[in-house]
């Protein structure tokens, strides 16, 4: 009997003009680049025009605007990941809807697609029909899987487990409309608000930008962290560097013999919690009784203390 070879991913999707996934390319790579170029805009013009205020400070303060937007994007990729897609525990409506609009600011798409194909990486991992496999390409397991995509891929449902979460489901229904509303109309109503009260349009657009960046950081840090360096070997400063640019997701060693772990890193110690903050504010939801029966990877668990006999 003839044995059949699945085709690898970055061989068997067609890359073309035609196929590109515009909206991908748009939260991976254009929106990004805005960012960046709006940063530089908003800096450049404060200082090179003397009718616009440019103070010290609003470098700083867009570096927090920025460090805060990266740990949200990250709240909602490690909750999805760890609770929704590998089901560590359980977690109730407020911290579900919290979670949602984190993944919505995070522009990571529908959650039925990424659970689908996160599944569909665990069942091939590092294997032909792995969706992103970086022994075959480390471009492709970067973000070539991201822009070009397979339609089948595209028409799985939802996952089980998630069609008995109505407020799931209903952010996953309106993604599109929902992403407008915050990533333009929000903005757009602030922009407004701070031009009839007379504040600043120029630091509101630098802090605008630095958010767009930091998004765009966050999400290149998770698909290099996770996706392509997770499956390599790697120096330990480049490890550490990525977890925290990622909220503990890019330690990734453990991660396929216990996917079901709630926490990366060890539950004690302070810089465990630092690094490995999305398990951190799993956590916290506990603390808050916002989520419930949480799997921690045994060596990340509280060591019963030994009794002298």
């Amino acid at each position: 009997m003839t044995k059949i070879v699945a085709r690898p991913r970055s061989e068997a999707i067609e890359k073309s003009w035609g196929n590109l996934d515009w909206t991908s390319v748009f939260a991976a790579l254009i929106y990004p680049a805005i960012g960046v170029i709006g940063m530089i805009g908003a800096i450049v013009l404060g200082l090179a025009l003397e009718g616009l205020s440019f103070h010290w400070w609003y470098v700083p303060l867009a570096m927090a605007v920025g460090a805060v937007t990266l740990v949200i994007c990250n709240f909602g990729i490690g909750v999805l990941h760890r609770i929704w897609q590998h089901r560590s525990g359980e977690l109730k409506w407020p911290a579900q809807m919290l979670t949602a609009l984190n993944c919505v600011i995070a522009m990571q798409g529908r959650f039925k697609d990424w659970i689908n194909y996160h599944s569909q990486h665990h069942r091939l991992s590092d294997k032909p029909g792995d969706p992103h496999n970086p022994h075959e390409s480390k471009v492709w397991a970067w973000f070539g899987w991201i822009i070009f995509r397979d339609p089948n891929d595209l028409q799985r449902p939802l996952a089980m487990w998630l069609r008995d979460m109505p407020g799931v489901k209903w952010v996953d229904h309106h993604y599109n409309w929902l992403s407008l509303v915050v990533h333009l109309v929000i903005p757009a109503l602030i922009y407004l608000a701070v031009f009839l009260s007379g504040g600043s349009l120029l630091l509101t657009f630098l802090l605008h930008a630095a958010a767009v960046t930091a998004r765009g950081v966050q999400f290149h840090a998770t698909t290099l962290g996770v996706n392509v360096f997770g499956h390599l070997k790697t120096p330990a400063w480049l490890d550490w560097t990525l977890a925290l640019l990622t909220g503990g997701e890019a330690i990734h060693d453990h991660h396929h013999e216990h996917p079901q772990s709630a926490l990366h890193l060890p539950r004690k110690g302070l810089i465990n919690r630092v690094v490995d903050y999305n398990g951190t504010l799993l956590l916290l939801f506990e603390k808050l009784k916002w989520a419930s029966d949480l799997r921690i990877a045994p060596q990340f668990a509280v060591q019963p203390a030994i009794t002298r006999q």
